[in-house]
């Protein structure tokens, strides 16, 4: 039985929970080694507090489970079988009574939930995400690892981005020579949908890249991740191309310095919400709060937004071994919009900064 799964059992029998049903693709790969996107197929991990788990995907899958380096048993439907029979006689065969089950709340639909009820008439449910949340925010050497690899692939396609700025050239343009590139590296996914944004594009926080243009005086905001072995890097620079005005100039070195503050701040035994205000309050200062309108930072590591959230209001204390991005930004309509993002590996002396292509302020020419 791998670690893992054995802080998930202690967790199990000091809570009376005898049966832990999880449906999500990213905690059953962090529990089992196996990943999958099922699609509107089942996929569960079921664990017990000392009988063997047991794997549940689509027969088809059963091999790739397997060759993942699952040990125990795995059951396989096929598209004509119905899997919460073989489900419950799997769990009958280990336990006699369920009286409380452990489920992923936030993700388990409202059909598979009443399939559950109908298996276990009269059993209370638990959300297990709060545990596997803690579980996973404390990264360990392996895993930051990996992490290291995706963010150096990170800076990589930053670096190729801002090569590929041309005046007249789209975003979507830039963004396909990007994901080229790093297809070239056999990068097969991206953490999420790359953004290159330009000129006033760039003040929408979360904007769809589309034809616009890049022109002399854009600010272009670049914002990806790169998938490796299951595990995510996060990554926002923004650059000048050609002379940018007075105004854009000072918006970019407040997000600076904002973002250095509060990676400067960020080590163990602060709170998360300490983090957060170091940045908030130099960017208030300089009369821009109000546009900053999001968080700070987020977890980082087999989802791209992972435990914990660092808001201003998040009292959480910062532990050794977490991973988490740093990105304040400055979104102000039709005048600028920047964003600097680090991931950040949390040290018993501080913050080790992940991603490396440099944050001062770039002029393309």
């Amino acid at each position: 039985m791998n670690q893992r799964l054995e802080k998930l059992q202690t967790w199990m029998k000091e809570n009376d929970i005898e049966v832990s049903f999880l449906t999500s693709s990213e905690n059953v790969f962090y529990l089992s080694g196996y990943y999958t996107n099922p699609h509107e197929r089942l996929l569960a991990l079921v664990i017990f507090q000392e009988q063997e788990p047991f794997l549940v995907c689509p027969a088809m899958e059963v091999h790739d489970a397997r060759r993942s380096g699952w040990e125990h048993e795995i059951i396989g439907f096929s598209d004509i079988e119905n899997p919460w029979e073989m489900v419950l006689n799997a769990i009958n065969k280990r336990i006699n009574a369920v009286a409380k089950v452990a489920i992923e709340k936030e993700h388990m639909n409202v059909e598979r939930y009443e399939h559950l009820s109908r298996l276990f008439p009269g059993a209370a449910y638990v959300s297990a995400e709060e545990k596997l949340r803690i579980l996973r925010m404390v990264k360990d050497a392996k895993e930051l690892k990996i992490i290291e690899e995706a963010c150096a692939l990170a800076d990589y396609a930053i670096e190729v981005g801002v090569s590929e700025i041309k005046e007249g050239r789209t975003e979507l343009e830039v963004l396909n020579a990007v994901e080229y590139a790093l297809k070239q590296k056999g990068v097969t996914e991206m953490s999420f949908s790359t953004m290159v944004l330009t000129g006033a594009n760039a003040a929408s926080p979360h904007g769809n890249p589309g034809t616009t243009k890049i022109q002399k005086g854009d600010l272009v905001l670049f914002d990806l991740g790169v998938v490796v072995d299951r595990y995510c890097s996060d990554i926002t620079r923004t650059v000048a191309f050609g002379d940018i005005n007075d105004k854009q100039k000072e918006i970019y070195d407040t997000v600076l310095k904002a973002q250095l503050a509060a990676v400067e701040a960020s080590k163990p035994g602060v709170s998360a919400a300490e983090v957060d205000l170091t940045a908030r309050r130099i960017i208030a200062n300089a009369g821009y709060g109000e546009y900053f309108p999001h968080r700070l930072g987020h977890g980082l590591g087999i989802s791209v937004h992972e435990y914990p959230s660092l808001t201003e209001t998040n009292q959480l204390i910062i532990e050794e071994g977490m991973v988490y991005t740093i990105e304040p930004g400055i979104y102000v309509p039709n005048v600028a919009g920047v964003r600097i993002e680090d991931d950040l590996f949390i040290g018993a002396d501080g913050a080790k900064v992940l991603t490396k292509f440099p944050k001062e302020l770039q002029i393309i020419k």
